[in-house]
């Protein structure tokens, strides 16, 4: 009998999170039209720049104001295995907190993943139904093991519906960075002879 040859194959697999997000297209509904669009612009939320949480730092989005919804979705370009989501809300650089007015204007804000860019067609992620003035974090980290190529920030003051007194009267997104990590696999054969 002859062998010309014995070969073992082995798979490792090895998984780390990546940024999904980083560099990705983003777009906004109703973008701050008061600043020229490098001071706003939907892409400043995941330029992978977050050290000046004010809008003078070109480093986040701003939604435009007297509005009732506000939406902001970043595609990550193909559907993704996605873990977790970082939000670093702009904070101006001031002390956070109930003394800080953006806070009440992110208060009720909802993630949703989806194929889409349309929340309606994807999953709920993560609504605010328990967060005030007083709790509501500067960055948001929250958990969401789902699929999906959008990741969709939503918010909403609608006429008629009652809110909390905290909340403010309309609905803006005050985002300076929007991580969203996701599983990536390599695999390395290695093969002996």
């Amino acid at each position: 009998m002859n062998i010309l040859g014995v070969f073992l194959g082995c798979v490792v697999l090895s998984v780390a999170y990546d940024n999904l997000a980083l560099n990705k297209p983003a777009y906004q509904e109703y973008p701050y039209t008061g600043l020229s669009l490098d001071f706003t612009d939907a892409s400043n939320a995941v330029d992978g720049l977050k050290s000046n949480l004010n809008v003078w730092g070109k480093q986040c989005v701003v939604s435009a104001n007297a509005r009732r919804t506000a939406t902001w979705w970043v595609n990550l370009i193909n559907i993704s295995s996605i873990h977790h989501i970082t939000i670093f809300f702009r904070t101006e650089n001031n002390v956070w907190g109930p003394t800080n007015g953006l806070t009440a204007r992110i208060l009720g804000f909802s993630l949703y993943i989806s194929n889409t860019t349309n929340k309606s067609d994807g999953v709920l992620c993560f609504k605010d139904t328990s967060f005030n003035t007083s709790t509501i974090p500067s960055v948001f980290n929250t958990t969401c093991y789902v699929h999906g190529q959008y990741v969709i920030y939503y918010n909403e003051r609608l006429p008629g519906v009652i809110y909390p007194d905290e909340y403010s009267p309309y609905a803006h997104n005050e985002l300076c960075e929007v991580e969203v990590y996701g599983w990536t696999i390599f695999k390395f054969l290695f093969f002996l002879k």
